[in-house]
């Protein structure tokens, strides 16, 4: 974090003083400096200031931080194997602007723009993709992750308005620990989860592993990242608090959380609830895409997680879990009349371990985790040229299924705001194709073959 101010009259008289001092602290030793040596140190803090980050005024506080997170990731999809240099978007780089100004014992208001950096993309890349631009060009650059304002009364809670995450971000992930940073032990697909899956025979697949995971790749129950939003949330009362968003295009979401320390235990948890309707083909948060079919959708989650870690032992554990709903997906055009399409994904997972500072340097954190999804249809489709396709026909994704299980260890370094980690995942999956005709996902139905994934990242997070 950086707070940056220079007053031109305060520095002249701290060098003055110091010049004073070190002639003996007598008017006639200052005077013997001359009556040039003023005259040039103003022109070296005039030199300084301009370039200096200051602020448009002086009512509105400026704190800028944020940090780096780059890494190496190490990938086998059981035919090839290879080692590219990616943000690690488990907490991908970023830099922050927040500011606030008091208004009056109880009410101040303030702003939050937060930028994203990512240099290649730790879960947008694949095999034939060493950042992930050729798919498509945002996924590597600058990208507005937050840009709002908020008013907030100590007695009354906060109000804010703008891009900004909503009620239920975050709620699977909750977590106390250093993975947070570089292994969420529920949002899985951001360590190499873009990787294309590989068929038995070596045929690489046009379909993403990270595609069987609720098509986005993000975890039933979890919240939207980013939306335009009105979001409010209330003060916290015996380590609870409460917060509640709408956004477009449209949903709402409720969530309580708690933060406590007890009996030598320090905890946080949450749960949270999303409805989301008129989402029209570009929503992601439901399966029920419409393939190109602008319509009203109902898509509704519940998930929540923990943290809790012993404070002498160091000993923690992570958990979290949700269930989504597509209350629309036999309605689409793939699945019309179509019997058995369930309407439910769901997942749990699981990290522990133990984090403790064995000696000076900073935390040690050794863990080991395991996730579990299982998916209803999405209205997604693949050729019948795919390498895990056996229909010889074009086919629909009818049930998919991911289980992971990793582990890795981590070590901070408290005097550079740094953390040097090492994590190891292996990825298996399931596929359930179902043949389609005449747009409609009523054909026979297989069991796709493709190969399990080993993933090894390794790299660091500074913070400023």
């Amino acid at each position: 974090m950086v707070r940056t101010r220079v007053r031109r009259g305060s520095a002249l008289a701290l060098v003055s003083a110091a010049a004073a001092l070190a002639g003996g602290g007598t008017p006639a030793a200052a005077a013997d400096l001359g009556g040039n040596c003023c005259a040039d140190l103003e022109e070296r803090i005039a030199e300084l200031e301009a370039t200096t980050v200051r602020k448009g005024n002086r009512k509105v506080s400026l704190e800028v931080s944020g940090h780096i997170n780059e890494a190496l990731i190490w990938w086998d999809d059981g035919y090839e194997s290879n080692v590219y240099q990616v943000t690690n978007d488990n907490s991908r780089s970023r830099v922050r602007f927040v500011g606030k100004a008091k208004i009056n014992g109880d009410w101040e208001a303030g702003y939050k723009i937060e930028i994203g950096v990512r240099t290649a993309n730790s879960k947008r890349f694949d095999q034939n993709d060493t950042d992930g631009s050729l798919s498509d060009p945002a996924n590597v650059g600058l990208d507005v992750r937050d840009s709002y304002w908020f008013v907030k009364s100590k007695s009354l809670g906060a109000l804010s308005v703008g891009l900004q995450s909503s009620a239920t971000d975050q709620i699977t992930e909750i977590n106390l620990t250093q993975t947070k940073d570089f292994s969420k032990y529920s949002d899985v697909e951001d360590t190499g989860l873009g990787l294309r899956l590989r068929a038995t025979d070596g045929g690489l697949s046009s379909l993403a592993w990270r595609r069987l995971i609720g098509d986005s790749g993000d975890q039933p129950g979890e919240g939207e990242k980013r939306a335009q939003a009105v979001k409010y949330e209330t003060p916290t009362f015996q380590g609870f608090s409460a917060s509640a968003s709408w956004g477009e295009d449209d949903y709402w979401d409720i969530a309580l959380r708690y933060a406590g320390e007890f009996s030598g235990f320090k905890v946080a948890a949450g749960i949270g609830y999303l409805e989301m309707t008129d989402g029209g083909y570009t929503n992601t948060e439901c399966n029920a895409r419409g393939l190109g079919v602008p319509r009203d959708e109902k898509c509704t989650q519940f998930g929540g997680s923990f943290s809790v870690v012993h404070e002498s032992s160091g000993l923690f554990v992570n958990f979290g879990a949700g269930q989504k709903t597509d209350d629309v997906i036999n309605t689409t055009p793939l699945y019309a009349g179509v019997a058995g399409v369930d309407d439910q994904q769901s997942f749990w997972s699981i990290q522990a371990g133990i984090e403790k500072k064995f000696y000076d340097l900073g935390k040690t954190t050794i863990y080991g985790e395991y996730y579990d999804y299982s998916g209803a249809p999405i209205a997604r489709t693949i050729g019948a040229g795919d390498a895990v396709n056996p229909l010889g026909t074009t086919a629909a994704v009818f049930d998919t299924g991911v289980q992971v299980w990793g582990a890795g260890i981590a070590q901070g370094i408290d005097s550079a705001a740094m953390t040097v980690y090492l994590s190891y995942r292996h990825v298996e999956g399931d596929l359930t194709l179902k043949g389609v005709a005449g747009g409609v996902a009523n054909g026979p139905i297989a069991e796709a073959s493709f190969e399990d994934l080993d993933l090894v990242m390794s790299g660091a997070i500074i913070r400023f």
